[in-house]
């Protein structure tokens, strides 16, 4: 389809209040055959479910970085198995993993930041990865993390992945729920998820840049924890990190403080 037919600013307006699955089902019916949906964490498999009830052609991929937890692939393989559809998986370019390792050794990230890392482990993956698409599909929350994704809008050309002449449009249909909303989901639904929840991690990515957290922390907390909490985009998203800073200070309590925004029992699939 032309992507020049459809106005964002005003798709966006409308579907800003719909449910998830409302705003799914108008993405997968857009984009049919041009869309992708993100897959790493426990928000990703509640689209890929909601996906697959809904029909339609639509792709799912995941980005391998050659250091992720032995559970997260352990959960590409139950997502594969039980939804019956093909996860695609995305690596780094071998020779600037090696050339990084070579220079700065394997955790160059806690001395210089992740930031040149992740650039070689999940950007430019990530970009390879987008360059087959017009749209893309991503389980990111606002409330997952005030610093970075307070602003996230339901549906938005891509800052980021965009090229001149080529918009990529960007679908969050989680954007305004909470973590407890999509755990209910996941336990109602029976939606795989990864065992690594059971031990505390909420927010999982890499193992060397990952831990669990403490009831009441936030969850992003388990992330780059040794960086500014306004770092903690590993560039996927690099966006929120210029929008949110135009936000956030105006947001309300009722944005930021609402039941479910931080980690409590209840958020946990341990109950």
């Amino acid at each position: 389809m032309e992507l020049g037919t459809i106005d964002i600013p005003e798709i966006a307006k409308l579907l800003a209040e719909r449910s998830p699955i409302e705003i799914l089902k108008f993405a997968l019916e857009k984009y049919s055959g041009g869309i992708g949906i993100s897959f790493s964490g426990a928000e990703d498999v509640v689209l890929v479910d909601m996906a697959a009830k809904i029909g339609g052609k639509f792709r799912v991929f995941s980005l391998d970085t050659g250091r992720l937890h032995p559970e997260t692939y352990q959960l590409i393989d139950k997502v594969r198995e039980h939804y019956g559809i093909p996860v695609e998986v995305y690596f780094p370019q071998p020779a600037a993993v090696e050339k990084l390792v070579k220079e700065k050794g394997l955790f160059s990230f806690y001395r210089d930041g992740h930031k040149e890392c992740c650039g070689i482990r999940k950007v430019e993956p990530l970009k390879r990865a987008l360059g087959t698409l017009d749209a893309w599909v991503t389980g990111q929350r606002r409330d997952q993390s005030p610093s970075t994704r307070a602003a996230v809008a339901v549906v938005e050309v891509d800052p980021v992945f965009s090229a001149p002449g080529r918009e990529l449009v960007k679908f969050n249909p989680l954007a305004n729920w909470t973590s407890r909303q999509v755990w209910t989901y996941i336990r109602e639904n029976n939606v795989p998820y990864n065992a690594l929840h059971e031990r505390g991690f909420v927010s999982i990515g890499c193992e060397p840049c990952t831990r669990p957290v403490l009831p009441n922390q936030h969850e992003r907390e388990g992330r780059w924890w040794w960086e500014d909490q306004t770092k903690k985009e590993c560039g996927l998203h690099a966006g929120n990190i210029d929008r949110v800073a135009e936000v956030v200070i105006s947001l309300p309590d009722t944005v930021l403080g609402q039941p479910g925004r931080w980690r409590t029992k209840a958020d946990s699939p341990c109950r």
